[in-house]
């Protein structure tokens, strides 16, 4: 026992004799106390010792040909089995890719404990058993990215066109387009039996609406209603590449106008079917026959005057002939064999969104393809919803949306942009991949733009450099090193043209659509304009700490301002502009241009005179030139400024020093009436037809010049 021990220590009365040198020679010490040795000398009466021994004391000692040998450290040797890669949750399928071996063997590995070859291993020592059954040794890795499921995310798009089979009647997409105050709301009032039109403000659509009609035959027609203004061209292209059939309404008074050109081409450009609903017929100034010619100027030309196109007399006011437009609506669906499929993933597009403040994001959409259903996940850009309600333009819920029917959403987690294509996706996992796939690819395109830029700015730099290198070598070699004039200040001052700040905020994203397209038009050096921030919905406390922070001017349009930001105002410099018309707002923004530009100084000629002859006096020892004119429009005044003009150029500008008619002093000369002029410069001589104008300067406010075109 005590030869496997590190420390022993025995205090036992030993024979001497044991320990001698021949008696233990090839005896050890366990041998001694099994031989009986303990006992014998336990008999004998000797003084206590202690005996103190480790193992170190019984290692053989090392000859002399070992301690000359080289130390040489011997290591167990590894496996050489080959090593593979798996990973957590990993199935025998996988498992027998990996092994390149065929399900069966992989079974047997695992002596036929798992059955389905699609359960996840979770038991790892059981795994690891596995393999080693199989010869090779085990390494976790990250489960490998499947280039398929890749491409598959990157492949949510629309599917192709359904064959005839797969459609089912539905109803047509309608939109009503033209001028603005042509009577487009009114029209859908009248067909809706609504008064959406009273509701307007200023009188003008300023949002685009979608409405389901029933009609009195039973048939039903989805209308969307597009504003008619110059500023919400965007909403009147979305509107028409959405649509079915394009209903142009022309007021009969007015006729074709510039916005009713402008509905034209964008129907020509969808390739979408147009009909004419002639407008106002009931009006004192009304002319069907000149409105009929405009039409054909514009390329319509309606069945009255030979063509393809039906035109409808109608008053949308007092209702008369709409029984003949929704006639006629009928049957250019007819005609174009409308359908939709309603089996698959939904497709829709979306033709408005906002903010509301109790239900947050909505968003209304036309759907085209599927049916929509509540609990489904959509994708819009990067947005995503889970469809939480469906609501009519009326507010009635619905369980279901099929194709060719308007709806109102809520459930999105971003707020999506109007005229978006929306796809379903099978999960919310799934859509998540396609938004950050997306956002990806939003993050490369915005990193080339900027390459772009950079490299812009590399290559004028270089530019710059080569031509100050060049100069510096032609300076020689003893100035090339001087410095360049005056030392530049580290801190520049701002010293430019005034700028103007904005913050806008808008009921819906068309509007706000409308609102920054305009604003995007106005350019000029006078003043420059600077986009602080924008967005849908109410006003916030952080809207107006940028507003205060960067001194800038916030338009709140159609949005309700909280009662609890008003203190936050009234103590401080902030501006917030309340409008719910759009024109409004422009002339509104226009003003507060014109404040912040400077006064500009003009010039108003008062008169103008002719030189007939110099003449010269003597003024104490000097000779003063004095010209001799006649005053040959307008009138002088003496304290006037004076320009003198010699072959189209100014030798003197300036006051006058003395002005006589006859012999005595003046201070007006009117027309046709001669003078003498002594001006305040002494040294200015006269020639025969020179002219001396009249001026006065005085300063006034600046206009902009920007015509954002209505």
């Amino acid at each position: 026992m005590a030869v496997y021990l590190r420390n022993f220590r025995s205090e036992i009365v030993l024979n001497l004799r044991i320990f001698r040198p021949w008696h233990c020679e090839k005896r050890s010490l366990a041998q001694l106390i099994c031989g009986g040795a303990l006992k014998r000398a336990q008999s004998i009466t000797y003084p206590l010792r202690n005996v103190n021994t480790s193992v170190v004391y019984f290692k053989r000692r090392k000859t002399a040909e070992e301690k000359k040998a080289p130390r040489i450290i011997e290591f167990p040797s590894k496996s050489k089995n080959e090593v593979i890669g798996v990973w957590n949750g990993i199935t025998m399928a996988e498992l027998a890719t990996v092994l390149k071996r065929d399900i069966n063997y992989v079974r047997d590995l695992f002596l036929n404990e798992i059955h389905n070859p699609h359960t996840p291993i979770d038991d790892f020592k059981c795994l690891q058993n596995a393999v080693k059954r199989g010869g090779k040794r085990v390494k976790i890795i990250g489960r490998p990215i499947d280039a398929n499921a890749e491409d598959k995310v990157k492949e949510l798009k629309p599917r192709p066109p359904a064959t005839k089979a797969e459609l089912r009647p539905r109803p047509p997409v309608v939109t009503v387009m033209g001028h603005v105050d042509h009577g487009k709301t009114t029209l859908l009032d009248a067909l809706r039996h609504s008064s959406v039109v009273e509701q307007e403000f200023g009188g003008i659509t300023q949002h685009i609406g979608a409405f389901l009609v029933t009609l009195g035959s039973g048939a039903k027609i989805t209308f969307l209603d597009t504003p008619g203004h110059a500023a919400f061209s965007s909403m009147r292209a979305r509107g028409a590449n959405l649509t079915d059939i394009v209903v142009l309404v022309v007021a009969a008074d007015d006729g074709v106008m510039e916005q009713t050109l402008e509905s034209v081409r964008m129907a020509r450009n969808a390739k979408v079917p147009i009909l004419v609903a002639i407008n106002k017929i009931d009006s004192p100034k009304a002319n069907i026959p000149r409105t009929e010619n405009m039409l054909l100027e514009a390329g319509l030309q309606i069945e009255k005057l030979g063509g393809d196109i039906q035109a409808v007399p109608i008053s949308a006011l007092k209702k008369q002939n709409l029984n003949q437009l929704t006639e006629a609506l009928v049957l250019q669906a007819d005609l174009l064999d409308i359908g939709g499929d309603p089996t698959g993933p939904v497709e829709a597009v979306i033709v408005e969104s906002n903010i509301h403040p109790f239900r947050g994001k909505l968003s209304t959409i036309v759907v085209q393809k599927g049916t929509l259903k509540k609990g489904d996940i959509l994708v819009a850009g990067t947005a995503m919803a889970k469809v939480r309600t469906l609501k009519s333009a009326d507010g009635v819920e619905l369980s279901e949306v099929p194709p060719g029917y308007p709806a109102e959403i809520d459930g999105w987690r971003a707020l999506p942009p109007a005229g978006e294509i929306v796809l379903q996706a099978e999960s919310e996992k799934y859509a998540k991949q396609v938004i950050k796939f997306r956002e990806e690819k939003l993050e490369e395109r915005k990193m080339e733009d900027d390459l772009k830029v950079i490299e812009q700015k590399r290559d004028l730099h270089d530019k710059q450099y080569k031509e100050d290198v060049k100069r510096r070598r032609l300076l020689g070699k003893y100035r090339k090193s001087k410095p360049e004039g005056p030392r530049k200040p580290e801190i520049v001052e701002a010293d430019g043209p005034p700028s103007i700040n904005v913050i806008v905020k808008a009921d819906v994203d068309g509007t706000l659509e409308a609102i920054l397209e305009t604003l995007d038009t106005y350019e000029s050096e006078e003043c420059r304009l600077d986009l602080v921030h924008y967005g849908v919905g109410p006003v916030t406390q952080t809207d107006l700490e940028l507003a205060k922070s960067f001194n800038a001017i916030v338009y709140a349009f159609n949005v309700d301002f909280p009662n609890n930001l008003k203190p936050l105002i009234s103590g401080s410099d902030v501006q917030v502009k309340e409008h719910n018309v759009i024109y409004r707002l422009i002339e509104d923004f226009k003003e507060e241009v014109n404040n912040r530009l400077p006064q500009k100084e003009v010039e108003d000629i008062l008169g103008e005179a002719e030189v007939l002859q110099q003449f010269e006096i003597n003024k104490g020892r000097k000779v003063v030139p004095v010209a001799g004119c006649r005053c040959i429009s307008g009138l002088l005044k003496r304290e006037a400024l004076f320009r003198v003009a010699r072959n189209s150029s100014v030798i003197f500008e300036g006051q006058l020093c003395s002005m006589r008619h006859l012999k005595s002093e003046a201070d007006v000369i009117k027309s046709d009436t001669e003078c003498g002029l002594q001006l305040e410069n002494e040294e200015v001589t006269f020639e025969k037809g020179d002219r001396i104008i009249c001026f006065q300067r005085r300063m006034v406010e600046q206009t902009t010049d920007w015509d954002p075109g209505f």
